[in-house]
């Protein structure tokens, strides 16, 4: 007979390591399909913006994690990029914006995308930021959906202009 086992530990959020880079081009690739990180090019311009990233203090890429051996391996189910920008409103407090939220095509409508923005959020409010932003496609009306029922609102029209 063999033991009962608990329940799964919790996925972590935590800064990405340049092994599991694959991983979140592979989430960035295609948001309606699993696709497997040993297939992904790793070029040299994502080498570069990776270890930019990553030595900067105010930009970091996180993951989440399920089946991490104390906060190391495991698999990547969820990322996002978080840039921590200074500024004069808000009292001169830091500001969070939030890009890239992705999560595995095959795990959506499980909680890891609530967990995901619930963990980067309180990981803003940790360094002191006074506000989360973040924009999202005008199509994808499910992520607003999503968005809206985190407590985020509708602020601002958001304008790009391509270089």
């Amino acid at each position: 007979m063999s033991a009962a086992r608990g329940p799964a530990p919790a996925p972590v959020l935590r800064p990405a390591t340049r092994a599991e880079l694959p991983a979140v081009l592979a989430l960035l690739a295609d948001e309606d399909t699993v696709v497997d990180p040993a297939t992904v090019a790793v070029t040299e311009a994502y080498e570069r913006a990776f270890a930019a990233i990553e030595a900067d203090p105010r930009n970091e890429v996180l993951v989440l994690v399920e089946d991490a051996d104390r906060g190391t391996g495991g698999t990547v189910v969820g990322c996002l990029q978080a840039t921590y920008i200074p500024g004069l409103g808000k009292g001169g407090a830091e500001r969070a914006l939030i890009e890239a939220v992705r999560v595995r095509a095959d795990r959506r409508g499980s909680g890891l995308g609530r967990t995901l923005m619930q963990a980067a959020t309180a990981r803003a409010r940790a360094r002191g930021c006074a506000l989360v932003q973040l924009t999202s496609n005008k199509q994808r009306e499910d992520a607003h959906r999503f968005y809206t029922r985190l407590g985020f609102t509708r602020s601002h029209d958001g304008f790009k202009l391509a270089l």
